[in-house]
């Protein structure tokens, strides 16, 4: 990763994209704009900051008889384009078959949040979290499917706004057909239920 610049010189550059678009950055209503965009691009692009081996910090005791699949889905994301600055948002399905570790639960969401807070591709942020999964957790195999809608299709450009878009990344055992269809038959059975 690139060094930071100091934060005056990102708060001028809001100033001057707030010129640019014909606005007066002197209007009452946007005095504090430039500092409030820092703010939430601090929240935003935290995954720059977060490391994957420190999520997912793993736990022997217990997990020395699981060995099937483990699966979280729905988690629910919010990332930013790279290529328009344009929020995509949607639900990953993450799951993996232990190998002698278990991560907690939370874990699999949080690791979403890594590589969902940073400037992204779809394609890109699937690969990533299976690919840290493997690294970190050394299980069997690791999975994610992601689905996602897309302002830059939807706000601008084509405007095709009932579209949306699904990424896979399968690695070790769930290359195997039977255990990528037990997988994707899991993410997509409507067992939810609402407890409340």
């Amino acid at each position: 990763m690139t060094s930071r610049i100091p934060k005056s010189t990102a708060r001028k550059s809001v100033v001057n994209l707030l010129r640019f678009m014909g606005e007066d950055p002197e209007r009452e209503g946007l005095l504090e704009t430039p500092d409030r965009v820092l703010r939430s691009y601090e929240e935003l692009f935290g995954g720059y900051h977060m490391d994957p081996g420190q999520v997912l910090k793993t736990f022997r005791d217990g997990s020395e008889d699981v060995d099937e699949m483990v699966v979280q889905r729905n988690i629910q994301f919010f990332s930013m384009c790279e290529h328009h600055m344009l929020p995509f948002f949607g639900m990953a399905h993450v799951a993996y078959v232990p190998n002698n570790a278990i991560v907690g639960l939370s874990k699999l969401a949080r690791l979403v949040e890594v590589f969902g807070r940073r400037l992204q591709v779809q394609e890109r942020m699937t690969n990533q979290i299976v690919d840290a999964l493997m690294e970190h957790l050394k299980p069997r195999g690791a999975a994610c499917v992601i689905e996602a809608t897309h302002l830059c299709m939807v706000q601008r450009g084509i405007k095709k706004h009932r579209s949306d878009t699904i990424t896979s990344a399968l690695r070790g055992c769930f290359k195997v057909a039977e255990t990528r269809a037990e997988f994707l038959n899991l993410i997509k059975s409507d067992g939810q239920r609402s407890i409340f």
